[in-house]
C-alpha cells in the first residue's frame, strides 16, 4: 500500500530531476566558460611541441605553437592563460626569469600583440623553472632557500612580466612576505595597476609530479616542505591568505583543487576578494589514466570535477582541460 501521494509533507526530490532541461533549470552551481584558465608551457629553443608524457594531451610549446593555442583559447571563450617557462639555460639565481629575452618575457610580448586584452595573460611568478637546482629561490651554501634575497629577485621578475605585457602576476613560491615585496617591484616601476594574484594556500604536495616533467623543474636535492604548506594544516591557510592580502594581493589561490576542497570553502567564506582553485597535474593524469582503462567516463568525470571546485566557492578554475571543457559547456 502506498500513501506517499496523499500526503501533502511527502518531499519528492524526483519532480525536479526528470529532464535534462530541468536539471539545468535547477542547477545550483555552474561552470562557464570565462571561469576557466589554461595553464600552458612554452620552451625556448624548439620548432615543434614537445608531448609530455604524464599529462597526454598536454605539451612544452614552442612560441608558434603556443600563439596558435593562445587564439584557440580566446575562440573558445576561456578568461584567461597562465604562463610557465623553460629556459634553454639555468644558473643559481633564475636569471632568465626576468631577462628581456627571457622566454616567458618573449611570450607575453607576443600573445599581448596578437590578443591585446581578449585573454588574461597570467604570468606564473617563480624561480623553480630557471634555477639549476630547481628551489623556488636563491639557495645558501648550506642549501637552505634563502627568503629574502629571493624577494628581491620576485620584485625583479614581476617588473620584467609586467613590461613584457603580462596583465596580472602570481607569484607562487610561497616565500614570506613575497605579496609586499612585489607590489613594492610593480608600484615603483609604475605599474600600479598590475593585479596581483598570490598562490596564497598552496601545499607541499604528491600531486605535482607531472608539473615537474612539465616544467621542468624538480629540485636537485631535498624538497619544498620548509616554504610550501603542510597538508594537515587548515587554519594555517586562512592565516597564509590574510597576510597575503594585507601586504595587498588582489585575489588568491588555493594549490592543489581537488584534496583541499575544503580550504577552498574556508577561503572564500572569509575573504571578499576573487578565489582560484589550481586544478593540478596529478588530478589531472589521475583522470586521464583512468579514461585510458575504461574505468570512467572521461568527459562526465572532467566535468564533474570543474562542478566540484566551483562548488566548493572558486571562481575560477585553473585546469589544463580549460578549452576542451569550454567546448564542451558551449555545447551544452
Amino acid at each position: 500500500m502506498t500513501t506517499g501521494s496523499a500526503n501533502p509533507g511527502f518531499a519528492r526530490g524526483r519532480r525536479l530531476r526528470s529532464t535534462p532541461a530541468l536539471r539545468r533549470l535547477t542547477a545550483q552551481t555552474r561552470v562557464a566558460p570565462a571561469d576557466l584558465v589554461l595553464p600552458v608551457f612554452v620552451k625556448q629553443d624548439i620548432a615543434e611541441p614537445v608531448p609530455i608524457g604524464s599529462m597526454p594531451g598536454v605539451v612544452q610549446h614552442s612560441l608558434d605553437s603556443l600563439r596558435k593555442a593562445a587564439h584557440e583559447a580566446a575562440e573558445a571563450g576561456i578568461g584567461g592563460l597562465m604562463l610557465f617557462g623553460i629556459p634553454a639555460e639555468k644558473d643559481a639565481v633564475g636569471s632568465q626569469a626576468d631577462a628581456a629575452d627571457g622566454i616567458v618575457n618573449v611570450a607575453l610580448q607576443q600573445l599581448r600583440a596578437d590578443l591585446g586584452d581578449e585573454l588574461v595573460l597570467m604570468a606564473d611568478l617563480c624561480l623553480c623553472e630557471y634555477t639549476d637546482h630547481g628551489h623556488c629561490g636563491v639557495v645558501t651554501p648550506a642549501g637552505v632557500v634563502d627568503n629574502d634575497p629571493t624577494l628581491d629577485r620576485y620584485a625583479a621578475v614581476a617588473i620584467a612580466q609586467a613590461q613584457a605585457g603580462a596583465h596580472l602576476v602570481a607569484p607562487s613560491g610561497m616565500m614570506d612576505g613575497q605579496v609586499a615585496a612585489i607590489r613594492a617591484g610593480l608600484d615603483s616601476a609604475a605599474f600600479t595597476e598590475v593585479p596581483i594574484l598570490a598562490y596564497a594556500a598552496k601545499y607541499a604536495s604528491g600531486f605535482y609530479g607531472p608539473f615537474r616533467e612539465a616544467a621542468e623543474g624538480a629540485p636537485q636535492f631535498g624538497d619544498r616542505s620548509t616554504y610550501q604548506m603542510d597538508p594537515p594544516n587548515a587554519d594555517e591557510a586562512l592565516r597564509e591568505v590574510a597576510q597575503d592580502l594585507a601586504e595587498g594581493a588582489d585575489a588568491v589561490m588555493v594549490k592543489p583543487a581537488l584534496p583541499y576542497l575544503d580550504i577552498v570553502r574556508r577561503v572564500a567564506d572569509a575573504v571578499q576578494v576573487p578565489v582560484s582553485a589550481y586544478q593540478v597535474s596529478g588530478e589531472y593524469a589521475m583522470v586521464e589514466a583512468a579514461a585510458a582503462n575504461g574505468w570512467v567516463d572521461r568527459e562526465r568525470a572532467i566535468l564533474e570535477t570543474l562542478v566540484a571546485i566551483r562548488r566548493a566557492g572558486a571562481g575560477q578554475v585553473l585546469t589544463y582541460w580549460a578549452v576542451e571543457a569550454a567546448r564542451w559547456l558551449a555545447r551544452g
